[in-house]
C-alpha cells in the first residue's frame, strides 16, 4: 500500500488569496487521534487538510493516524517531515505495529527526531513507555536553527525478518533485532510531541522482500 501525503508550504512557497477565496481547512475524516494523556481535551491539537496535504499543531503528544493504514511481515514505512519553528526541543516522526489504540492496552514502537538532531526509539505499552533506544544525536539529521524557518528530514522504518532498521534521509542511525522489538505488525501513523508545527508531505508504506 503506498500513501501519497503532499503538503502546500503556503507560509513559504505561495503568496496568500484573498480570504474569501481561501476554503476553510477541516479535518480529515478518516483520521483518529489518540493522546498520551487521559482525558487531554480535543482542542489540545490541530490537524487540517491543506490541499493536497496536511498540517499538524500540537498542544499535547498524539499518534495520528487512518486505521487502513496497516503493515504486517516485511514492510517499509517512509515519511517526509517539515519541522517548523524550532523552539521546542520535543521529538516527532513515525509509529508501526500499533494495536489495541482505542483501549487502554494500546501498543506501538515509534521512531522520532528532534531539533538538536537526536533520535529516539521508544515503546508504548499500555499506560506504560519502555526505552529501545534513548536520545542520540547523529549526523545523519538536519538540525533545526531555530527562529521562524523549516527543514526537512525523510524518516524510514525498515522491518525485516530478523531486524529493523531505522533510517534518516537516507542512512542508517541504528538497527534493532526483531525479537527486541517484538511485534511489527498493525497500524502505521504519526506521532507529534508537546508544542510543534509540523507538515508531512508524504507518508509511504510498501512490502519488502524478507532479510
Amino acid at each position: 500500500m503506498r500513501v501519497l501525503l503532499a503538503v502546500a508550504l503556503a507560509v513559504v512557497l505561495a503568496t496568500p488569496a484573498p480570504a474569501q477565496q481561501q476554503p476553510r481547512p477541516e479535518r480529515p475524516a478518516t483520521w483518529k487521534v489518540r493522546f498520551d494523556r487521559p482525558g487531554t481535551p480535543d482542542t489540545a491539537i490541530s490537524y487540517v487538510t491543506m490541499p493536497p496535504g496536511w498540517h499538524v499543531t500540537t498542544g499535547q503528544a498524539a499518534i495520528l493516524y487512518d486505521p487502513a493504514w496497516t503493515a504486517q511481515g516485511s514492510f517499509r514505512v517512509e515519511a517526509e517531515t517539515h519541522l517548523f519553528t524550532g523552539d521546542q526541543s520535543e521529538g516527532f516522526g513515525i509509529f508501526f505495529g500499533g494495536q489495541h489504540l482505542e483501549d487502554a492496552q494500546r501498543t506501538y514502537t515509534y521512531f522520532l527526531i528532534r531539533k538538536d538532531g537526536a533520535y529516539l526509539i521508544k515503546q508504548r505499552q499500555g499506560g506504560g513507555t519502555a526505552t529501545l533506544a534513548g536520545w542520540m544525536p547523529n549526523p545523519a539529521i538536519v538540525k533545526h536553527p531555530g527562529g521562524d524557518t523549516n527543514v526537512t528530514n525523510v524518516l524510514a522504518v525498515e522491518v525485516g525478518a530478523d531486524s529493523v532498521r531505522f533510517l534518516v534521509n537516507g542512512q542508517a542511525v541504528t538497527a534493532l533485532p526483531r525479537e527486541q522489538v517484538g511485534s511489527c505488525d498493525g497500524t502505521v501513523g504519526l506521532r507529534v510531541n508537546h508544542h510543534l508545527s509540523v507538515h508531512v508531505t508524504r507518508l509511504d508504506i510498501s512490502p519488502t522482500a524478507a532479510q
